[in-house]
């Protein structure tokens, strides 16, 4: 977005909930800013303030909290090498009300706290509650005083999503607080969290103009995007972890959310026809694909040095393996490749069995599985070439055979690796300068520096390549959903868009809700509309693949060597059909649509339920959900609280990944721990300290 500014303004308002865990450097930042409080009592300033809740989102997308609390501890991801937030995904006992620091065993200062959540959003619902209580007063214009209470509304109700999401109840502070200390807040109960959440969503919805676009170039928050989240809200109230007290809710909140969804559907129309333009084809800084309708809402960032703000994307780094490492020199890093190699993210088996590995476009347009060579290494006895495959992931499946006596890794792994030379098959002859070839190579047994396979003799082979330390892998295939190829240098920050939700989940959502109304034949077809998009298309080439990089081509410094090097490692192909060796090259058309749900599921889906032992026809369907879901949203930072929603995380964590298996625990991880920096503060209503028991009784279960 262009004109989002005085980013950061809301953030004025820090009093009471948030004193516990400020660091001396944002209060340095706080008390120069050029405003004060008192500017919030005129109409510019309260439209100002309206503005500045945008900033409030950016923080989703600018550490390390982006994937830990969202991504690790999942089915789909688990950690690489890289061990800063382990304890997210592992669920030990460094995962605690105080935090992880270096001195008490994290890998770095790094780490996620358990308070940054908790913190952030709170300073949002400060800005959000001044809007709330001052629009009326201060802005005569009802139309303008009605969207700025619609933003602050929406802005409310989001952050207690995320917060009742992740800590089940809270503290439900919806007034301002004027500058007083407060310290003897009473925590609501889930149910009148989710209260409070479903009524400003409602409020929301009921305020906004329709699909006017109110600030900013960027998609903004409109009628749908409230829609979408009133939706994703009261179907959570209804979900499986809110069992205890929400049957007399799921009659009248499934019925709601259907229409919520429906409204949202009609409002924005089709889905974008093809996968990869809300991701892969992104061009560059403001670009016309972060425009597209089927986005309902994205922090907004751009190259603009005035708007930065004190948070800016940084998710370009979490989701791509350590090539710079593994690849022993043959792939360099630079601002040429979209992505920083800092290997937080790995994708779990499931992530890449869940797929139809031949018929489901979005695997191939989500994944990176080729690197072309920038540095020719010596000594060289295979003659590679700039612009040769440098590294090679082939994404097979369990029941290939193909590769059982071929050689994988990287050369510069093992002291004999002139005699280990990694080879692809003899049939991968053809031009990849060719639209409808199916070959990497031109070249005949090509030697590939480095390369990986899924599976061998039927066993996931995958984690045993590349180990840099340790015994967890640095070598695998990333997705590509943030890489920013418009960077200034290979650190600097991202200048892309970061989707938070778009239509095809709302699709998602209220198949679900069919679902939970027993209504398979209408759940069939929202699914089936998402995964018609899913599909290749007719004259489609399968072997092509592009992301964020392309940015590059215009970026300024695209010059010299360095544009010398982005030809080099970006070279425009997949390994579909090194991956599926017995499909033809072809460019057909595929199918996905179900013919009947929930019996008879497509394979991948079968071997899913068949490892979590899903029978009724509810469970299959509703697994059949969250399955779709990785499909379509894998890594797009919501994967924790959809399982914890639905009473499955436990389940499908000790299923699908290995480094959460052992650790998590039914009753306490589908919680986070509340921070003890707050409860720490909390006084009685005579001022006097908790006691030991009132602080025990603050924490969620299990924890201490």
């Amino acid at each position: 977005m262009n004109n989002i500014k005085n980013i950061g303004i809301g953030l004025l308002l820090m009093t009471g909930l948030f004193f516990s865990s400020c660091s001396k450097d944002f209060l340095d930042e706080e008390q120069t800013n050029a405003f004060s409080t008192a500017y919030f009592d005129t109409p510019e300033g309260l439209q100002a303030l309206t503005v500045s809740l945008y900033g409030n989102i950016r923080w989703h997308f600018a550490f390390e909290w982006s994937y830990g609390t969202t991504l690790y501890g999942t089915d789909e991801f688990t950690n690489a090498n890289d061990l800063t937030n382990e304890m997210w995904n592992k669920y030990d006992n460094r995962l605690n009300p105080s935090g992880a620091t270096a001195a008490t065993g994290a890998a770095n200062g790094n780490a996620t706290s358990p308070a940054d959540l908790w913190d952030q959003m709170y300073f949002g619902i400060a800005s959000a509650n001044t809007i709330i209580a001052n629009a009326e007063k201060v802005i005569p214009d009802l139309k303008i005083r009605n969207r700025c209470l619609a933003h602050a509304y929406f802005l409310r109700g989001f952050n207690y999503y995320k917060l009742s999401a992740q800590y089940g109840s809270v503290v439900l502070q919806t007034v301002p607080l004027k500058g007083v200390v407060v310290r003897n807040f009473k925590r609501s109960t889930e149910e009148q969290c989710w209260e409070q959440v479903i009524s400003d969503f409602r409020k929301a919805y009921s305020l906004f103009e329709g699909e006017v676009y109110t600030y900013g170039k960027g998609v903004t928050w409109t009628k749908a995007t409230a829609a979408h989240f009133l939706a994703k809200s009261l179907l959570f109230r209804v979900s499986e972890r809110n069992s205890k007290w929400n049957s007399s809710y799921k009659d009248a909140d499934l019925k709601e959310a259907i229409d919520a969804c429906t409204y949202a559907i009609g409002a924005r129309g089709a889905l974008t026809p093809n996968y990869s333009d809300l991701y892969a084809n992104w061009t560059g800084i403001d670009n016309p694909n972060e425009q597209l309708s089927e986005i309902l809402m994205a922090a907004g960032f751009n190259g603009d040095a005035a708007t930065a703000g004190r948070f800016e994307n940084r998710t370009f780094s979490f989701f791509t393996p350590q090539f710079s490492n593994f690849a022993g020199g043959w792939v360099a890093r630079g601002a040429w490749i979209g992505a920083m190699d800092f290997q937080r993210c790995r994708p779990t088996e499931y992530s890449y069995a869940v797929y139809d590995h031949v018929n489901d476009a979005r695997m191939w347009k989500t994944f990176k599985t080729v690197y072309g060579v920038t540095t020719v290494r010596t000594p060289n006895p295979n003659g590679v070439k700039l612009g040769d495959p440098a590294i090679v992931m082939i994404l097979n499946t369990k029941n290939d055979n193909t590769y059982n006596a071929y050689k994988f890794g990287s050369v510069n792994q093992s002291p004999n690796w002139k005699d280990d030379a990694k080879r692809l098959p003899e049939w991968t002859v053809g031009s990849r300068q060719t639209p409808t070839a199916g070959a990497l190579t031109s070249k005949t047994g090509q030697f590939v520096p480095n390369s990986l396979v899924l599976y061998q003799n039927g066993t996931y082979v995958a984690p045993s390549f590349g180990v840099s330390s340790g015994s967890v892998t640095n070598f695998f295939a990333g997705i590509n959903k943030v890489d920013c190829g418009s960077r200034t240098g290979e650190r600097s920050n991202s200048n892309r868009d970061g989707i938070m939700a778009r239509l095809a989940e709302t699709y998602l959502v209220r198949a679900e809700c069919y679902v939970r109304q027993g209504d398979y034949g209408n759940a069939m077809k929202d699914i089936n509309t998402v995964r018609e998009r899913a599909q290749w298309k007719n004259g489609e080439n399968r072997s092509y693949y592009s992301d964020g990089s392309q940015a590059f081509k215009t970026n300024p410094l695209n010059t010299g060597t360095l544009a010398t090097n982005f030809i080099n490692a970006n070279l425009d192909m997949n390994t579909y059909y090194l991956s599926n060796p017995n499909v033809a090259v072809t460019t057909a058309a595929s199918n996905l649509k179900l013919t009947t749900f929930p019996a008879n599921l497509p394979a991948e889906d079968e071997a899913v339920l068949t490892k979590i032992g899903a029978g009724t026809d509810y469970e299959r369907a509703l697994h059949f959900i969250l399955n779709e879901r990785s499909r379509e949203l894998l890594g797009e930072f919501q994967r924790w609280e959809t399982l914890s929603r639905t009473g499955t995380l436990i389940k499908r964590a000790k299923a699908f990944n290995t480094e959460a298996a052992s650790m998590i625990t039914a009753d306490k991880h589908e919680l986070r721990p509340i921070p003890q920096t707050f409860i720490d503060q909390l006084t009685n209503e005579d001022g006097t300290n908790l006691t030991a028991a009132q602080r025990a009784d603050w924490q969620n279960p299990g924890y201490k």
